[in-house]
């Protein structure tokens, strides 16, 4: 396994563990978290509130993972299926009902110095909301 592959592996294991903190110790300080359908947050401070947001709205664990990285170490992908419950509702999207999920998505990255600088994360937003709306 390659340096950039056991970082996205350490990362995605603490984000089915529900361990920010663990998953802010393999990102870069100066992270830019590109968000679906969202706007690029930059620093581990966003990147927290962001957690902390998703947390209390969803609960949601990443199966049937497969991680991929080029031989540099530099840049990195996983994609997987994501089973999730609907806890809250967020901002502009279907009321919560405690609905659950289930979709494919992926995550781009670039890493420097063995620490995730980038992060750009990718799911069908239209399949979701068919999916808790129904």
């Amino acid at each position: 396994m390659t340096d950039a592959r056991a970082t996205l592996t350490r990362y995605f294991e603490a984000f089915n563990a529900g361990d920010t903190d663990a998953m802010l110790a393999e990102l870069t300080e100066d992270v830019a978290h590109h968000v679906n359908e969202g706007k690029i947050r930059t620093g581990k401070d966003l990147f927290r509130a962001f957690c902390d947001h998703m947390t209390r709205c969803y609960k949601e664990e990443l199966t049937d993972m497969v991680i991929f990285a080029n031989d540099d170490g530099t840049r990195a992908a996983a994609e997987f299926i994501v089973n999730g419950t609907y806890l809250q509702t967020d901002a502009g999207l279907p009321e919560a009902r405690g609905q659950t999920y289930r979709l494919p998505g992926g995550s781009f990255m670039e890493l420097r110095d063995g620490k995730i600088s980038r992060v750009t994360t990718y799911y069908n937003l239209a399949d979701w909301v068919a999916q808790v709306a129904a």
